[in-house]
Parts: C-alpha cells; sequence; structure tokens
C-alpha cells in the first residue's frame, strides 16, 4: 500500500546495497547512523491525518508519514498493571516479552550493570545517547543513558475538576488551557514545548560530537490532563466533533475486564457516558496532539539545522493507543484496536517513502530495528525482531503468525491470526470475535454465530499455546470448560 509516489528502482537499489552492507560487515562510528527516537504517549493509530483522519491537523506527523515507512499493525502486548505504559516501555527499553519484562521488573539494577538496556547495547556500539521526557522505567535513566534532562514522571499532574467531567448542562470548571490547573503547564512551560527545547540543546551538542547519536524524545502527550494553548482547543469546536460509530453509553463487562468505573482513566468521563462528553474529550484529545505535532515540527526542524539529517533514522510511536469514547470506554485497559495500536513511522537513508506495511509487528520490534541498523549485536534475551526485513521487502512475512494481548494477571486476553481476533473476558465468562478485514471498527461480534465455533476454538488453541510462550500462567480452561473440551 502507498501513500504517495511509489520509490524509482535505483532507490529500492540503494536500500537493498545499504542493508546488505550493515549485514556484512561492522560500521565504524563515523559512519553509522544516527537515530532519532520520538514517543508520544496514549496516541492511536486513528489520530493522524495522513493515515485516514480527516478531522484532526497533524501536519508534521504527515511529514513522516510522506517521508518514509507507516507500519499498520502495530501492536503493543498490553500490561501487567492498570498503567499500560509502565509495561510498554519497559519491554520496549529491555526487549523482553511482557510476562518476562514483568518478572524482570525488580531486577533491572542486574540488567543496567550488565548494560544490556536498550541505550546501553547502542552506547557499547559508540553511540552517545541523549533523554528527556516521559521515562517510567523503574531505573534511573541518568544511569543508562549519557544526557537526561527533565526527566519527567508518568503523567503530569490530574486534578479533582478534571474528573467525572463534563456533564452536559453543568458548567464544568476545568479547562484545557487554563494554566492555573497546574498539569502540563507546571513550571511555567507547557511540557511539550520543553521538550522541543532539549531536542534543540541535544542537536547543539550532538553537531560538536565525532559519535552518532541517539535521542530518546518521550512526550508525556497527549495522556490526560489533556492540556494545550487555547489556539488548538479552538481548531476544533465541539459540536462538530463526530461521534465514534463504537460509541456506547456503558461497555457490558467493563468491571470484570477491570475498566470499570473505578479506574482512573475511565473516571475522567461521567456515568454513563454521553455523547456531548465524548465530544470534549476528543476534542481536547484532538488539541493537544495538534500541539504535540508542532512541537514534532520544532524537533524535525532542530535535526535539519544541525546537518545530521541525512544520516538519522527518524523512528516515531507511542506506547499504546487510548479509547476516547469508542466502546463505552475513555482509556487504554482494552484489547480493542483503538487502545493497542499506536502508529509507527520510519524515516530515514534506503528507507521507502510515502508506503504502508500491513505484517504484525509489535511496537517493541523498534529496538531490535536499531540494532540492526548500527550493525550492533542483538543478544538473544531480546525477544523481538527488526522491522529491516519487511521495509525492505513489502511482501516480506511477519516474524509472527499471531498477535498476543493481556491486561492484568487474568482480566482480558486477545490473539489475532490473520484477520479474526477473539477477546476473552475470564472473569465474565465471555468471549468476542471479530473479523477485522470486513469490521474494522469492531462493531459486530460474531461469537454469537454458532458456525464460527470452529474457527474460535482454533483461535482458543492457539493463544494457549501463546500463554506457554509468553510464560503466562492463567488457565483458561477453568473459565471456558467448553472451549477446554473442544
Amino acid at each position: 500500500m502507498s501513500l504517495g509516489p511509489q520509490p524509482s528502482k535505483p532507490a529500492l537499489l540503494t536500500a537493498a546495497l545499504f542493508a546488505l552492507c550493515t549485514q556484512i560487515a561492522p560500521l565504524g562510528a563515523s559512519e553509522k547512523p544516527n537515530f532519532l527516537f520520538i514517543f508520544a504517549d496514549d496516541q492511536s493509530y486513528e489520530t493522524v491525518a495522513a493515515l485516514g483522519n480527516d478531522e484532526i491537523s497533524t501536519p508534521n506527523l504527515d511529514r513522516l508519514a510522506r517521508s518514509g515507512t507507516a507500519f499498520t499493525n502495530a501492536y503493543n502486548m498490553g500490561a501487567w498493571n492498570g498503567a499500560v505504559c509502565v509495561a510498554s516501555r519497559n519491554m520496549l527499553n529491555t526487549g523482553r516479552s511482557i510476562w518476562r519484562a514483568h518478572a524482570q521488573e525488580k531486577q533491572l539494577a542486574d540488567l543496567a550493570a550488565e548494560k544490556g538496556f536498550w541505550s546501553q547495547l547502542l552506547e557499547q556500539s559508540g553511540y552517545t545517547t541523549y533523554l528527556s521526557g516521559k521515562w517510567h522505567v523503574k531505573i534511573d535513566p541518568a544511569a543508562i543513558f549519557s544526557h537526561v534532562v527533565n526527566d519527567r514522571p508518568g503523567m503530569p499532574n490530574q486534578t479533582k475538576a478534571g474528573y467525572h467531567r463534563p456533564k452536559e448542562g453543568e458548567l464544568d470548571v476545568w479547562s484545557p488551557f487554563d494554566q492555573n490547573f497546574g498539569g502540563f503547564w507546571e513550571g511555567g512551560k507547557h511540557w511539550s514545548e520543553v521538550l522541543a527545547d532539549d531536542a534543540d540543546a541535544f542537536f547543539e551538542h550532538a553537531a560538536r560530537d565525532e559519535n552518532p547519536f541517539f535521542m530518546y524524545l518521550a512526550f508525556n502527550a497527549p495522556h490526560d490532563p489533556r492540556q494545550s494553548p487555547k489556539r488548538f482547543v479552538d481548531q476544533y469546536p465541539q459540536e462538530n466533533i463526530k461521534i465514534p460509530a463504537s460509541y456506547l453509553p456503558q461497555y457490558p463487562y467493563r468491571e470484570e475486564m477491570g475498566s470499570g468505573e473505578k479506574l482512573r482513566d475511565e473516571a475522567l468521563g461521567p456515568f454513563p457516558r454521553s455523547e456531548y462528553a465524548v465530544r470534549v474529550n476528543r476534542q481536547e484529545y484532538f488539541a493537544i496532539i495538534s500541539h504535540m505535532d508542532e512541537q514534532i515540527g520544532r524537533i524535525l526542524d532542530a535535526l535539519e539545522k544541525s546537518g545530521k539529517k541525512d544520516n538519522t533514522y527518524i523512528i516515531f510511536s507511542s506506547d499504546h493507543g487510548l479509547a476516547c469514547g469508542h466502546h463505552g470506554l475513555l482509556g487504554k485497559q482494552n484489547m480493542y484496536d483503538h487502545s493497542m495500536k499506536p502508529p509507527l513511522f520510519i524515516v530515514g537513508p534506503g528507507i521507502p517513502k510515502g508506503e504502508t506495511r500491513d505484517a504484525f509487528v509489535y511496537l517493541q520490534d523498534i529496538m531490535a530495528t536499531t540494532l540492526d541498523l548500527a550493525g550492533a549485536e542483538t543478544p538473544r534475551r531480546v525477544e523481538f525482531n527488526s522491522l529491516m526485513p519487511l521495509i525492505e521487502n513489502p511482501d516480506a512475512p511477519s516474524p509472527y503468525d499471531a498477535l498476543y494481548g493481556c491486561y492484568l494477571a487474568d482480566k482480558q486476553r486477545m490473539i489475532r491470526v490473520g484477520n479474526l481476533k477473539l477477546i476473552l473476558y475470564p472473569q465474565a465468562a465471555r468471549l468476542r470475535l471479530y473479523d477485522l478485514e470486513a469490521d474494522p471498527l469492531e462493531l459486530n461480534d460474531l461469537s454469537g454465530n454458532p458456525a464460527n465455533w470452529k474457527q474460535i476454538r482454533s483461535l482458543y488453541r492457539r493463544l494457549k499455546d501463546l500463554q506457554v510462550e509468553m510464560d503466562d500462567t492463567l488457565d483458561l480452561d477453568e473459565f471456558f470448560p467448553a472451549l477446554a473440551k473442544g
């Protein structure tokens, strides 16, 4: 699939030769490419104009889409607690799949001593490493990065007024552009703008450094509190915001699946959900994404000014997506695509421009991809895969024949094989089946049709195999005895 003009045959030949050279011989420090990793927080794959959203303005993300290759089926595996970003970022930086990453979480100091973090693996290959922004991994980033400024917590401070709002017909005292509420404005300047400032300073330092660089620039946006300057909110009059086709006042299994009214993310809006509340939440979501997009433009301009652009790979993604009004949900603690899939773009030397790849990948494949491009050794403990074979050959098969998803030890499980997705809620003894080719918005649950039970049983057996592969100890047969028999 293409987002624009196809690369010429010489361009494809250049890409192939570049890939061959990186595989044949180690690169000297002066020859190694730079890496600019830009990481959003809570940004769904569906919030980029270039990928089909006609409501939102994202000119700089569109610029990346036109300049590189987009992965349209990039997934996060899920989470062992309500803060889904913790698991996602842990997996990304350690290279471990979800339950092994969880088991290792208390021994991250040992991994650092072994120089096994992503940044350390690149540093050992000659890179100067930089970090600014959200970290949310249980180790001091200063211990594993060369340069760290403005190490941010998991989220800006939310206020009591920011929850259970807005209610139609009642005064909404919270405002996304009122700096008195703190949050992203804490310190006097919006954190997204501070991150762009930090990037500019990093590039000035990198321009004088003989070593290649790895920059980890992590926005807290568009996580709540979804705050941005008034001019961005004004771009999106709430009365013009479309209600998602999957809108529900309440999701039927919200409590059993661990995404009920006590979950912090879900408590941002009133219960039951109203169309008005969903429009306002999406208005503020789009606004903070557009504000972040402007800062991404500043970062890209600073890279060009540094003179390092031609030898730099730019990778953009997010730790996961967000419901923000889909299926009666506001948070990311669910197995629907809007919450499991972030955008993922790769731009740089030899990368096809304006193309997409639909193969199954995990966003955590980014780590192995950079090690591949750097000519660095990928440790055997890294369980994810380089994306370069898929970039170089659009017909290459995915390294994953099935995608796995989970939330909490016993609340949700998911498997996707081909176009079929099976979601299980053990505590409710309920399951849902979707055909994502015919029903990409996951509106029509097919599990009630007896004709589909052969496929459900096949997916269930494959999910149990994945559980073994992932060290997932949940006994699904206890909750689904009819499937266990068959």
